[in-house]
């Protein structure tokens, strides 16, 4: 048989299989026919890069790459490092312009905090290992006219109350509600008061001093001084006896302005021992923002007879200014004829409450504070507490 025509003779060996052929063409030989079965066999196409494309491509890359370190480097840097990396030991050139990095590392105590001290705002708890205030003498319960006041709220279905009562002849004490936290209202004014005093005790201010009323320290609410003349001049004493007697908020601002402010008042509250009780608002605190516990108040009222925290003299003042309080329709308007009663009352919309010690005629003594929640100014909430008060009185002095 003839052989077939190779356009390169020189790739054809006759002794070569035709799987021999196949792999010696795919390491790049050319094209042939079998000499087997002289059949046709495809080239296997190998597309190669075009390496000029590619460096062309990887050099615009380059550019790019070149123009933005660039534009990095002259203007980005430098901005940040004016901004902030020179700032670190020169400070920055934005005086006006304050970080607070306490708020940013404890961010909570910007809304928790109930206390401030030389700027810094803190969550500081009360003083439960060595409180300024005795813990008042519980013996036992009163269970009886416990019953009987558990009985009278439900006949108030609107009012929620908070009762307290401790009588000191015997020790024995009413609990209802008494650690549930309540709008304080103008019943704060007495930890106020009491806070005054120990400033005065320490000489940080005496009851001479006097302050200037201004437009900053007018309060709505009750009081008279909110319409008194501007730059008009009280002494401490006069201010304290308003506060008190007249619930006059005005004189409530500049007294705890006197003392160090709100902080100043808290940080006392908590190093009482009080541990429900803080001042949160300026006066009048209409939104009910200051909160107190009627066993808090209990203990206070319990600890102005106490020598180891006031004074003889701060102990006569605080009794003479509560016992000239003009509101006397709550808690003394269940009380019997003769009988005398150091409070102080507090009144907002959504709650009504009065704290105070009662002397009766017979020579017994007994602490008592009453809040309670009702609808908004509803005279729901008077009724209860006076009739609460009647009742009282009467198993305690009555029996």
């Amino acid at each position: 048989m003839p052989q077939p025509a190779y356009r390169d003779s020189s790739f054809y060996n006759s002794n070569l299989s035709s799987f021999e052929a196949r792999e010696r063409y795919y390491r790049g030989d050319r094209p042939y026919y079998s000499d087997v079965n002289y059949e046709r066999v495809r080239p296997r196409v190998i597309i190669k890069p075009n390496q000029k494309k590619i460096q062309r491509n990887l050099f615009i890359h380059k550019i790019i790459s070149l123009v933005f370190f660039t534009l990095v480097a002259m203007f980005i840097m430098p901005a940040m490092f004016n901004k902030f990396i020179k700032a670190i030991p020169t400070g920055s050139q934005y005086s006006h312009i304050k970080v607070n990095t306490e708020r940013l590392v404890h961010p909570l105590e910007t809304y928790l905090a109930n206390d401030w001290s030389l700027g810094v705002r803190t969550i500081q708890g009360a003083n439960k290992k060595n409180p300024k205030m005795l813990p008042v003498k519980e013996n036992q319960q009163m269970t009886v006219l416990r019953n009987r006041l558990l009985a009278l709220q439900q006949e108030y279905p609107t009012i929620h109350s908070s009762i307290y009562v401790w009588d000191y002849n015997d020790n024995n004490y009413i609990d209802i509600n008494a650690d549930e936290i309540f709008s304080a209202a103008s019943i704060i004014k007495l930890p106020v008061l009491v806070a005054l005093f120990k400033n005065i005790e320490n000489g940080q201010t005496s009851i001479y001093d006097e302050m200037v009323l201004t437009d900053l320290f007018r309060a709505e609410g009750s009081g008279s001084l909110q319409y008194k003349a501007e730059n008009s001049k009280y002494s401490i004493d006069t201010l304290a006896r308003v506060m008190i007697t007249h619930s006059d908020n005005s004189a409530t601002n500049m007294l705890m302005t006197k003392i160090g402010g709100m902080p100043a008042v808290n940080r006392q509250i908590k190093d009482w021992g009080l541990t429900r009780t803080h001042v949160h608002n300026w006066l009048p605190d209409l939104e009910g923002t200051n909160y107190i516990t009627a066993r808090d108040m209990g203990r206070l009222l319990y600890n102005i007879d106490n020598p180891k925290f006031l004074s003889v003299s701060s102990r006569e003042k605080i009794l003479s200014y509560m016992s000239h309080v003009k509101n006397d329709r709550l808690i003394p308007a269940g009380l019997g004829a003769g009988a005398d009663f150091l409070h102080k009352t507090g009144d907002i919309g959504k709650m009504l409450g009065d704290a105070g010690i009662v002397h009766a005629p017979n020579g017994q003594r007994y602490i008592v504070v009453i809040l309670a929640n009702r609808p908004y100014n509803s005279v729901k909430g008077k009724e209860f507490i006076v009739a609460a008060s009647d009742m009282i009185y009467k198993y305690l002095v009555k029996g």
